[in-house]
């Protein structure tokens, strides 16, 4: 743990748990476990609605006096700063306790600081018996903007989910080729977009194609989107995205689903499938390999439930 450059945090409601935990797998190669995870693997903690914050580990210590020693010859100049206290799991230390930690380490630091608006947050926290400062950067919330796009339906998958499905089909790879297959009004493709990967998407209905359009041009995003049945696209892609139909806008018939899955497997060796139904045994049909597997439930006056398949074709 002691080799590690970066701690990051995450929230999540527990009956997204599942999902943040395949997220992980997928952006740092391991799971994080209660809402917490040192890596090497540096991520911008925006492009997750999971990720919380992320720490830039600068020096660390199994003694705090030490530690402020190792701040105190670092010589940090940098005006405009602040110091904010992260709790770890297994810290258990008070409010109190934290204020006081946090006013030590400023002390440390021979600049005027500005706790209204910093030029830089410096983080200061402890877990398993050590104690680790670094500069702290936390998720910027800006993608919640997409919150305000000009056009939405009610069954489209939340931005959290959406932001979640990127992560997960790029897998940590950044100059990759994405596809939505079945893309609607751009939900997942806004999220990809602001991530940085280059996506497309397709839909058979014209208009919610214009509107995906007008999504992504309400952002100033530019990305194709190809009005037809998947089977006329010819391109190849690192990886797809099929949230596949609800029965409303599109017929999510036992064919239907075949005939998407069937075609867009000749696209892509990378699928990530979302699906209300379970059809676990029609991916196996199209000799597709289930490498992942999570659902996420939400409760209310009904049960609804969304499960989703990480797959890759078998090789032959």
């Amino acid at each position: 743990m002691q080799d590690n450059k970066f701690i990051y945090t995450f929230q999540y409601l527990e009956t997204e748990r599942d999902l943040c935990k395949l997220e992980s797998k997928s952006l740092f190669y391991q799971e994080e476990k209660n809402k917490q995870l040192f890596s090497n693997h540096k991520v911008d903690p925006s492009i997750s609605a999971f990720i919380k914050l992320r720490l830039d580990i600068i020096c660390q210590d199994s003694d705090f006096s030490s530690l402020l020693s190792l701040i105190k010859e670092k010589d940090i100049r940098t005006d405009g700063f602040k110091v904010d206290y992260v709790i770890l799991n297994e810290d258990h230390s008070n409010k109190k306790e934290h204020q006081t930690r946090a006013k030590e380490v400023g002390f440390c630091i021979d600049t005027y600081p500005d706790f209204e608006k910093p030029r830089i947050t410096y983080g200061i926290c402890t877990f398993s018996g050590r104690w680790y400062f670094g500069v702290l950067v936390k998720n910027k919330l800006t993608w919640q903007k997409h919150k305000d796009k000009p056009f939405s339906y009610s069954n489209s998958i939340k931005q959290n989910i959406a932001k979640a499905l990127v992560n997960i089909a790029a897998s940590s790879k950044k100059n990759i080729k994405l596809l939505d297959a079945c893309c609607g009004v751009g939900t997942i493709m806004l999220e990809a977009c602001y991530a940085g990967y280059e996506i497309e998407g397709c839909d058979i209905n014209p208009k919610i194609c214009n509107n995906a359009l007008a999504n992504l041009s309400h952002f100033n995003y530019k990305a194709k989107i190809h009005t037809s049945d998947i089977t006329n696209l010819s391109d190849k892609y690192d990886a797809a995205i099929i949230d596949l139909p609800y029965n409303i806008y599109s017929p999510s018939t036992e064919d239907n689903v075949r005939h998407i899955l069937s075609s867009t497997s000749t696209l892509t060796d990378r699928m990530v499938i979302v699906s209300t139904e379970d059809i676990t045994q029609l991916i196996i049909d199209l000799r597709l390999t289930i490498i992942e597997y999570c659902e996420i439930s939400k409760r209310g006056k009904s049960k609804f439930t969304r499960r989703i398949w990480v797959c890759e074709m078998e090789e032959t």
